[in-house]
């Protein structure tokens, strides 16, 4: 089991999610944050005063994965995520120790489904 956390930009959300479909991964959690890398930021005036905007707005996926979608997932988001420019974002992955469905009980590879 894996948990695959995935940066990138907001405008690709619906693009990622669609290539996710299609690669029968339908179990995310989505959020919307801030954050900085590569891409760095712009500089913005406000009554004159400029100041430099370096937390730009993304969208992080968390998905947790049996072992045999670890491939088809990543490269689901890679082919809703990619521009080609920088920015285009990061996916980590992550061993997942273990995974418990509360409504049921159930652990382990069970409990991802």
């Amino acid at each position: 089991m894996k948990l695959i956390v995935a940066i990138v930009q907001p405008e690709k959300l619906t693009d990622v999610k669609q290539a996710l479909s299609e690669a029968r991964v339908g179990k995310m959690t989505v959020s919307n944050v801030i954050g900085c890398g590569s891409q760095g930021g712009y500089m913005e005036s406000y009554r004159g005063t400029f100041t430099e905007v370096n937390l730009l707005d993304k969208v992080r996926f968390e998905i947790a994965v049996n072992d045999d979608f670890v491939k088809p997932a990543i490269d689901a988001i890679i082919r809703g995520a990619r521009t080609g420019k920088i920015g285009d974002g990061k996916i980590f992955v992550v061993p997942l120790e273990e995974c418990i469905r509360v409504r049921t009980g159930e652990s382990g590879t069970d409990a991802i489904g």
